[in-house]
């Protein structure tokens, strides 16, 4: 044979037909086995007693439903009776006091004590009847009352001030509170008792009186009058520290 005479033959491809073949059967295996195990976590969700199931749900306990018991007291109740002491308590005899021998004298004392001055009230009082329509000019005629001010030596208006109303209007018990400065009307200190729309006559039945925040009087019952006459139904009362 020569050297520059011969044929070449390619070899025969192979066929990938058996390959293609084996992956086919392997794919429809998984999906044949996907869908059992489906199938089976679907018959556990509906049979999850059966004896299929490697891990059985236990037993399901039903709790009692409570029951409320309605607290109910007695039909009546009954006192106890209280405890007493059955001993009878000894008397502690009481000290005597030996009288004191009394001094006399044969002489007749010829000087006579004076009596303790009672102290004075820190503030006094003046008071001035005038219109009541000064004040109260829509009110007219038609209106009776008490007003005033309240100022210390130096005739400062003093604030806060409290003034007590008591005595007898009409034929009937009156009393009030109030606070100096809520009437400024009258000036800065200024107060006020509203009595009536109708004038009357009285006398000395109504006081007006000046107490601290604790209560304690500042001044003497100030007694005063009323009247039934247009110009002079408005009492004013001013209240003054004494020095």
């Amino acid at each position: 044979m020569s050297r520059d005479n011969y044929s070449y033959q390619e070899p025969p491809a192979s066929s990938g037909k058996s390959k293609l073949e084996i992956w086919d059967m392997l794919s429809i295996l998984m999906l044949i086995f996907t869908l059992c195990i489906g199938a089976y976590y679907v018959f556990l969700f509906f049979a999850p007693q059966s004896s299929l199931n490697p891990f059985p749900a236990g037993p399901v306990s039903i709790l009692p439903t409570p029951t409320i018991t309605e607290l109910k007291f007695p039909p009546t109740w009954t006192v106890m009776p209280s405890l007493t002491a059955t001993e009878t308590p000894t008397l502690v005899p009481t000290y005597t006091i030996e009288p004191l021998p009394t001094s006399f004298s044969l002489i007749t004392p010829t000087e006579t004590a004076t009596p303790t001055a009672t102290p004075e009230a820190a503030f006094s009082a003046t008071i001035t009847y005038i219109p009541s329509v000064i004040i109260h000019q829509e009110a007219g005629c038609n209106w009776q009352g008490i007003g005033g001010t309240v100022v210390d030596a130096n005739n400062t208006d003093m604030l806060r001030m409290t003034i007590r109303l008591a005595g007898k209007y009409d034929g009937k018990t009156k009393t009030g509170l109030t606070v100096s400065s809520i009437a400024p009307a009258y000036g800065k200190s200024g107060f006020e008792f509203v009595l009536g729309t109708v004038p009357i006559a009285s006398k000395g039945e109504l006081y007006v009186q000046l107490l601290d925040q604790a209560g304690v009087p500042l001044s003497d019952n100030i007694y005063l009058d009323t009247y039934n006459d247009c110009t002079k139904n408005l009492a004013l009362v001013r209240f003054k520290k004494n020095p």
